[in-house]
């Protein structure tokens, strides 16, 4: 036995004194001053007559308004009060549309925020109510893994992990990539199906997908014979909508990382393989700016973003293709499906070249080969803007008749179990590995469309009824910010103990619903600090026309 390097623990970093964390707590207490005074303001114009919650879009159609006759007779005009649109006021806020600064401290309200957040309420019939339970089991899906990962790196009994590896049900850990494709399918069906929604709303019903009409948020009165600049100008907004929508939450989230992993390092007994503490320092930008998922993964801050990463890029293609729908659907047709084939050989190739063989032991095998580059998780979002496009073309009219739903469900069903729990005991050779990695993702994708598709017509059954449970709805909305915490949350859990743990079933399951419930408590407040506010300053800033985001 070799002794390799000493490490004194606790080391010298002293948290008290990282600057990151002054910054962290600056910007807490900013939203917290904001969401304090947010809450006031909110009660005030309830008890004095004026529904906070609708404030945004009250604003829209009072804003300079004229002065409204006073209790006590007075009427004309009047200098403008600070904090109000009215130009006469004798009751204090009554009858008085809030003032945009008003609203912008009000968007920070958690009285609002929350309510609106945990919502469950009945839907249109026109909403895919059966996305939220997608959402919320498939990122139920991700942290069961992350907690078989959190124990497999300090548990003391590893041969276990053999066993346990043998085990039929463990294939739901270890082929969990899927997880992750439900998310891009999701956020290609949302796009698609909201873009041809509103636009077709924005058109007075006439519009259609592939119909010769002006791209949405180009108005008639500036029509280009090619319909370009109208585009590239509404492609801007959209992308610059979604980025001020997800980074702030997200880049808060990096330096709780970033100084959680600091503290790590510095007093935890284990040698984390982690290095967000120096990763996360030097490559922030790449975060930033969705881009991270390009680099290896040793260079990688909050290696679970990679996926945060990729469905931007995705994003940016989906608008691109939509943008240019209305006047060039052929030829946009045919790019989406040049993109999706292109996918398919990319894989393949990348996989025979570098001679990967799919098993269950390995599951993050050639990760930065195959696993999270873009280029070989496409299809499952380009599936699910075809089927958005689909849901939006036919209008909940798709009868077919008992025998159809019943070959379509199974085979669905047969489809998504024999991806997850089709490897044990098999082993693939090097050419069929390749075809099960590039068509696999794509094939994950159909069978979720006809998922979607079939509740969404009316012929889900009891499955719709449990993903359209509205008790899901709120932990829909928190996904977002649960996916960014849960690993942080996992990794302060574990590197904190004095001593291994001993490996058991239980004892992860035990652990899991653990992370589950703090994950989604903890994201329940950065969504009331940053995600909720930011959205409503978006509305305040761009008066909500319908985003296709």
């Amino acid at each position: 036995m070799e002794v390799v390097r000493i490490r004194r623990v606790p080391g010298p970093y002293q948290l008290l004194a990282d600057t990151k964390l002054h910054i962290l707590a600056g910007v807490a207490a900013a939203v917290l001053i904001l969401m304090v005074a947010g809450a006031v303001l909110e009660e005030v114009t309830k008890r004095t007559g004026r529904p906070a919650a609708h404030a945004d879009s009250e604003q829209q159609t009072q804003q300079g308004q004229q002065g409204q006759q006073g209790q006590h007779g007075h009427q004309g005009h009047q200098p403008r009060l600070p904090g109000s649109d009215c130009r006469a006021q004798t009751e204090p806020l009554c009858l008085c549309a809030p003032g945009v600064m008003v609203q912008i401290v009000m968007a920070f309200s958690p009285l609002s925020n929350g309510a609106k957040i945990l919502n469950c309420e009945l839907q249109d019939e026109d909403s895919l109510t059966a996305v939220h339970g997608l959402r919320f089991l498939s990122l139920a899906w991700v942290i069961l893994v992350h907690t078989y990962l959190q124990v497999f790196a300090i548990a003391e009994n590893k041969t276990l992990r053999t066993v346990t590896e043998r085990n039929f049900l463990f294939q739901t850990v270890s082929n969990a990539t899927f997880s992750v494709d439900t998310f891009f399918f999701i956020s290609g069906l949302l796009v698609a199906f909201l873009y041809f929604k509103t636009t077709s709303k924005n058109a007075g019903g006439k519009a259609d997908a592939g119909s010769k009409v002006a791209p949405h948020g180009a108005g008639p009165a500036k029509k280009d014979r090619d319909g370009v600049r109208p585009a590239i100008a509404k492609f801007f907004v959209l992308i610059g909508y979604r980025f001020v929508r997800l980074t702030p939450a997200y880049l808060f989230v990096l330096g709780m990382v970033e100084v959680s992993m600091r503290w790590i390092h510095n007093n935890s007994v284990f040698e984390p393989k982690i290095l967000d503490h120096l990763n996360c320092d030097r490559y922030w930008w790449r975060n930033a700016l969705y881009i991270n998922s390009l680099f290896p993964r040793k260079d990688m801050c909050m290696l679970w973003s990679w996926y945060m990463s990729n469905d931007t890029q995705f994003y940016v293609i989906g608008v691109l293709l939509l943008l240019f729908s209305a006047r060039y659907f052929r030829l946009v047709a045919g790019a989406l499906v040049t993109l999706m084939v292109s996918s398919w050989v990319t894989t393949a190739f990348v996989s025979v070249q570098y001679e990967y063989v799919a098993r269950i032991e390995e599951p993050f095998d050639k990760f930065d080969e195959l696993y999270d580059k873009p280029w070989t998780r496409l299809g499952p979002y380009l599936t699910g803007m075809v089927t958005g496009w689909l849901l939006f073309k036919t209008k909940n009219k798709i009868h077919m008749p008992v025998p159809v739903v019943l070959l379509g469900w199974t085979l669905s069903l047969l489809c998504l179990a024999s991806l997850v729990y089709g490897l044990l005991h098999h082993r693939l050779s090097i050419a069929t590995s390749a075809a099960y990695v590039s068509l696999g993702h794509t094939a994950w994708g159909v069978a979720l469309g006809w998922i979607v598709v079939a509740c969404y017509t009316g012929h889900g059954g009891y499955i719709n009824r449990l993903l359209s449970f509205r008790a899901l709805q709120p932990l829909s909305r928190l996904t977002y910010c649960a996916y960014l915490l849960h690993p942080m949350i996992q990794v302060l859990t574990s590197y904190q103990m004095d001593g291994p743990l001993h490996l058991h079933n239980a004892l992860v399951l035990t652990l899991y619903f653990g992370n589950v419930v703090a994950s989604f408590l903890l994201s329940f407040v950065i969504s009331l600090a940053f995600e909720a506010p930011v959205v409503r300053l978006l509305k305040i800033a761009i008066p909500p026309r319908g985003h296709a985001d």
